[in-house]
């Protein structure tokens, strides 16, 4: 059986998926300084204990690092996030995704078709280096911050801006805020952020989540508190765009 490698190159992790009708192998790790070092070594951990050469193997790459895989058919994020979604949510009709350092929501057809999308790829605002550096600021680590319980008192956010927001959170600190108080405001503007994006291109529910921010359990009740419906996630949420590049290449050599 032939073998195809899906990999996202994003701006914080790589994801890769190997695939030869079902999947083999999943694969998550930083992308680091190298995006090309980083896809060249998640391909390596693919392959491993496989008896695959790189010369018989077909590369999908998408994600923001896409162009830096040797010799991989380059497919854009939407189109491959997309598919994937649509493997792993057939019902879902609209996909957010919040990557390292931008969003996207993408409405999608009955068969999982792109019927129109939307990106913010100009501000890290609501994304997961946001996430990253305010729980960072907080002294959470990532999964402690997107599990803090979303029942209890909110401390509003008055700036989205990473910079501002960060001073704004030591400012609560030192005032006595309490962490999960602050959290919570932090977590509710992400989703407030969220929600008028998806606003703006017509959200069709069902709804799936995917991406990086996808595993935190309480963002996803505050989505679902802005939106008044359901979001679904996945456990291999995070995979989509590798999963769908991985698709795409397979369906390809039919």
């Amino acid at each position: 059986m032939p073998f195809v490698l899906g990999i996202d190159i994003g701006s914080t992790a790589v994801k890769g998926v190997l695939y030869n009708g079902k999947v083999l192998k999943w694969g998550l790790a930083p992308t680091g300084w190298s995006p090309k070092d980083a896809g060249s070594a998640m391909i390596d951990q693919l392959l491993r204990r496989r008896k695959v050469s790189r010369g018989d193997l077909m590369i999908v790459a998408t994600g923001y690092g896409r162009k830096t895989v040797e010799g991989a058919r380059a497919v854009t994020e939407i189109t491959c996030h997309a598919r994937g979604a649509h493997e792993l949510c057939p019902q879902a009709r609209t996909v957010l995704d919040i990557g390292g350092q931008d969003s996207k929501v993408i409405l999608l057809g009955p068969a999982g078709e792109v019927r129109d999308f939307a990106m913010n790829d100009k501000c890290a605002a609501g994304t997961g280096r946001f996430f990253q550096v305010l729980s960072h600021a907080l002294e959470y680590d990532i999964e402690q911050f997107g599990a803090v319980p979303a029942n209890g008192e909110i401390e509003p956010l008055s700036s989205m801006c990473t910079v501002f927001a960060e001073s704004e959170v030591i400012g609560n600190l030192a005032r006595g805020v309490p962490r999960d108080n602050i959290a919570r405001g932090l977590l509710k503007s992400i989703a407030a952020r969220s929600a008028g994006m998806l606003g703006k291109v017509g959200m069709v529910p069902p709804l799936f989540f995917s991406g990086g921010l996808s595993r935190s359990p309480s963002l996803k009740c505050f989505l679902e508190q802005e939106l008044n419906c359901p979001v679904y996630v996945h456990e291999r949420s995070q995979f989509a765009g590798a999963l769908g590049a991985a698709l795409i290449g397979w369906e390809g050599l039919k």
